[in-house]
């Protein structure tokens, strides 16, 4: 497998002053004055939209992400919906390596949307009606330009936030509490014509370029959030500004358009406290003017607005791997744990596992490192969980992740993150009657050589490890019961997952509670496990520098059903 290079990331950061990296001790980290200059280089991170031509990336080789969609036909099924969600909680930190934790098995979990970006892929259109199902194209060349939102929820406890200014790798916001940030990828491409951005402007800005804010109590961005003018500040989570949520608190999740752009909100009904974050031109939110030649490099301030009305199989993100708009999706596919005996080195931009350590120790498939552990840290810097860990590509799929230690009743692994199928409509009653599940294995197969994605030929529902085996787990999506017991079993007499004794947090158009990982006590449907992704989709997409010229290939698994409650 492939050893990604680095390649002067964030090379606009200047000089390194030190401060204390957490608050139970630690090693002190090195960290950027807050006004200097940086941005997510989704070649790098594990926070952004896996893209469709990984061609285009010097060292990408994708991520890994299993999906929830839901599709309706009602107007505004495409820009207005709300879920609810029960955040897990970790087992003790004491003995770590013996446990499993939610920022080794995800380093994100987040809520999607497709939303409009004239400047995005395939830059052939210079106007997108928001909210409208007319952007669904006659042909791909016509599609307008999309951008896709991840509303993202970091879990606490590891490396944190601004990951040494680079934020590629870890994501923690705090030792024991969760944070939430909107997220918003676009591609500067053009497949038509067959340009890209120019490289001066990708060295400021990047390629596939992301907007950030966290979610603020009072719904305003700490720092500009666009990736030209984005600060060590925009990425460094404020507990006295920023919304921060304790692991069990029950949420209700928000997504929807306003005048000034999309507005998420999330109301932690355990807390009281709500958080919330517009994509708006006054919160610092723009997209990137697009130039493939020369050295301009220019940000537009930018309202982004949903694209569709409705969500359908065909209101899709025309440049991503997957084919969701309305949508869930894991963040796995990256953490190796990197023990002794040689220590992690201390590193800007995080180190290799030294030669001679062993990954993944604690789990049955430990073996001396193979080259995809090249983004690590020593578990010193850790806030509260100290683990040594690495968190590139997972390129050899025999990481944490790919192991069976996802919540299972087990006290040495962590409980479910819970989120119930959304609800649309002018007061969030009205269901979504379909839904699909959906793994982009073949993507993040075929830069192997394993899975060929004009055939299909070689691609597998499990990913193949380095050794030629199937992995030795994939996690999957499945049902729970909404009361009862919690899930070690044990009588929790608090109601049903959204924290309401009275039994009726679910009854407002009956949506499903799902988890992710593996089965519970209170599993009800598993829908088949790793079955439930179904069979290889074969997708148009446009040739890049064809002239408007389409190729047949496969990124995903999927299957479509009705939503089963």
């Amino acid at each position: 497998m492939r050893r990604r290079r680095y390649l002067g990331i964030f090379a606009s950061l200047a000089a390194l002053s030190v401060v204390p990296l957490a608050m139970t001790g630690g090693t002190p980290a090195k960290a950027a004055a807050p006004s200097q200059p940086a941005h997510i280089d989704c070649e790098y991170s594990r926070t952004c939209l896996d893209v469709q031509d990984q061609s285009v990336f010097d060292e990408y080789t994708g991520h890994d992400e299993p999906s929830a969609l839901f599709y309706s036909n009602k107007p505004g099924s495409g820009n207005r919906m709300q879920y609810q969600v029960t955040l897990p909680k970790d087992p003790s930190p004491s003995n770590p390596y013996s446990k499993s934790y939610h920022f080794e098995l995800n380093g994100a979990m987040w809520f999607g949307l497709a939303l409009c970006d004239t400047t995005s892929y395939p830059e052939q259109l210079s106007t997108c009606t928001p909210d409208s199902d007319s952007n669904i194209p006659s042909t791909p060349a016509l599609h307008p330009g999309t951008a896709f939102l991840e509303l993202q929820l970091y879990p606490p406890g590891w490396i944190p936030w601004p990951t040494w200014q680079v934020a590629i790798g870890s994501s923690s916001c705090d030792p024991t509490r969760w944070c939430a940030a909107m997220n918003i990828d676009s591609l500067l491409e053009d497949p038509i014509n067959g340009t890209v951005q120019n490289r001066t402007c990708q060295n400021e800005a990047g390629f596939e370029t992301v907007n950030f804010a966290f979610l603020t109590h009072n719904g305003v961005s700490q720092a500009p959030a666009n990736p030209l003018q984005s600060t060590v500040t925009t990425f460094t989570p404020d507990p006295s500004k920023d919304l921060f949520m304790d692991s069990g608190d029950s949420l209700s999740v928000s997504i929807h358009d306003t005048a000034n752009g999309l507005r998420t909100t999330i109301d932690d009904l355990t807390s009281g406290e709500s958080g919330s974050m517009t994509a708006s031109a006054a919160n610092g939110f723009g997209h990137m003017q697009y130039a493939p030649t020369g050295t301009t490099c220019n940000v537009i301030p930018y309202d982004f607005h949903p694209m569709y009305s409705t969500s359908s199989p065909s209101t899709r993100v025309p440049w991503a791997a997957h084919s969701y708009n309305v949508s869930f999706a894991d963040e796995i596919g990256h953490f190796q744990t990197c023990t002794g005996p040689s220590a992690v080195p201390a590193s800007q931009f995080g180190a290799a596992c030294p030669a001679g350590d062993t990954e993944d120790a604690a789990y049955s498939n430990a073996s001396p490192t193979d080259g995809d552990e090249s983004t690590c840290f020593p578990g010193s810097e850790a806030l509260v969980i100290h683990v040594s860990g690495c968190t590139d590509t997972n390129s050899g799929f025999d990481g944490v992740d790919y192991q069976p230690v996802w919540p299972d009743g087990n006290r040495l692994h962590p409980t479910s993150f819970k989120f119930s199928s959304p609800l649309t409509g002018a007061n969030y009653n009205v269901p979504y009657p379909q839904m699909g599940f959906e793994a982009d294995l073949p993507a993040i197969e075929a830069p192997s050589g394993i899975c060929h994605r004009t055939t299909g030929v070689g691609c597998t529902l499990i990913p193949v490890q380095d050794n030629g085996s199937p992995a030795n787990f994939y996690p999957f999506f499945s049902t729970i019961a909404a009361r009862g017991q919690d899930e070690q079993g044990n009588s929790n007499g608090q109601g049903d997952d959204q924290g309401n004794s009275s039994g009726q947090g679910n009854d407002r158009g009956k949506p499903c509670v799902f988890q992710f990982g593996n089965d519970t006590p209170r599993t009800i449907n598993d829908f088949g496990k790793n079955s439930q992704y179904g069979t290889l989709l074969f997708e148009h997409f446009l040739v890049f520098g064809g002239g408007g010229a389409t190729r047949v290939i496969t990124d995903n698994f999927r299957q479509i059903l009705s939503t089963p409650c």
